[in-house]
């Protein structure tokens, strides 16, 4: 096969994928994931909570133990969320069993937050992500 042949051939298998491409199609190639809401507060949930975690661990490490408990129910909601985020992004049966876990441990996060809300911001916007997740979570697995 000489240059030129193997040019055509190889815009031929180019052409016929994008042909094939065009007529391939699921239901999840149409709008919005079924769990969009989920995802959007969970991730927020994580942005938040982690400069949330970052002042309690500085807040900790200048003498402060108030904020044990904050940093400890932040670190919970971080890993749940994470979690969340994978199993929802992938349309996972198991997605509404943790979403309804995650209602939970939002539910304690934001607790937790609120104690110091007035006088953190990290903890009053931690706080508020998490109350947002958690209506998120029960409007899923409703």
């Amino acid at each position: 096969m000489n240059r030129r042949e193997a040019l055509f051939a190889t815009g031929a298998l180019l052409a016929a994928g994008a042909a094939i491409a065009e007529d391939h199609s699921h239901h999840h190639h149409m709008g919005a994931h079924p769990w969009q809401a989920v995802l959007d507060t969970a991730g927020i949930c994580i942005e938040k909570g982690e400069v949330c975690l970052t002042h309690c661990i500085m807040l900790l490490g200048e003498g402060d133990r108030s904020m044990a408990a904050c940093a400890a129910s932040v670190r919970e909601m971080l890993a749940t969320c994470r979690a969340l985020i994978t199993l929802a992004g992938a349309e996972s049966k198991f997605a509404p069993k943790l979403a309804a876990l995650c209602v939970d441990v939002c539910k304690s996060c934001e607790a937790e937050c609120k104690k110091h809300a007035d006088k953190h911001t990290p903890c009053k916007e931690c706080m508020e992500s998490c109350a947002e997740c958690a209506k998120a979570c029960k409007a899923m697995i409703a």
